[in-house]
């Protein structure tokens, strides 16, 4: 039975990480769209693609449009370099479905996760009843720590060189080099930069961090509830 709750509360614990990171990854790119006019402004795209301000958010909306799923085709038509044409060629547009296909693939994970933790909680519920929020603020503390330590190994290599962890990344999931662009050719890389990939993570681990702190927050409070209501018995 002690192994049915400990198999409970990490599959519970995993799944919320699990939901709280692919809901980071949501957030950091669809919360606030002000955020890709800073970075546009921040790393001069505007010169880089001599576009107006109002035609490159266009263009980013209608390409996070076509991530989530929202577009069929992605093909945008606007003003570059003086001329009128799509902004998007034929390699953008093979790359961006393996992306998609990616960012999908992630929402359906989280609904999957979103499944496993609430068959955990009821599991929980069942085996441990009284002791079910001890059990899970346990167990998400553990796997917290654990979590931790492969923040840390992974901030470290980051902070280290980010253009290795960017390309290694890309390599793994991705089986083709359609991620290899030209500058002088390809718009959308210059739209891109790695800059604004880097300040993006940093952006999603803001999102990430800030959560884990709250359930963190939230398993301590459940902790301290617990150890004070058995001590007043």
């Amino acid at each position: 039975m002690n192994g049915l709750r400990w198999i409970s509360g990490v599959a519970a614990s995993a799944a919320a990480v699990v939901i709280l990171l692919i809901s980071s990854f949501q957030a950091a790119m669809y919360l606030d769209f002000g955020v890709y006019e800073r970075e546009y402004t921040k790393y001069q795209v505007l010169k880089a693609l001599d576009m107006e301000m109002e035609d490159a958010m266009y263009v980013t909306r209608e390409m996070m449009a076509y991530l989530k799923g929202d577009r069929e085709r992605l093909s945008v038509v606007t003003t570059v370099e003086g001329v009128r044409q799509d902004f998007f060629n034929e390699q953008d547009r093979l790359h961006m479905e393996d992306v998609q296909v990616l960012f999908l693939g992630g929402l359906s994970l989280r609904r999957w996760a979103s499944a496993v933790l609430a068959a955990a909680l009821a599991l929980l519920a069942f085996v441990c009843r009284k002791d079910m929020w001890k059990t899970l603020a346990g167990s998400f503390q553990a796997t917290l720590g654990v979590l931790a330590v492969c923040i840390l190994l992974l901030g470290i290599a980051v902070a280290r060189d980010f253009n290795a962890v960017f390309t290694k990344f890309h390599e793994i999931f991705f089986d083709n080099d359609l991620w290899l662009f030209d500058p002088a050719t390809d718009y959308m890389i210059r739209m891109l930069p790695e800059g604004l990939f880097f300040d993006m993570v940093l952006r999603i681990g803001g999102f990430f961090l800030t959560g884990l702190g709250i359930c963190l927050a939230l398993s301590i409070f459940c902790m301290v509830r617990v150890r004070k209501q058995s001590a007043a018995r």
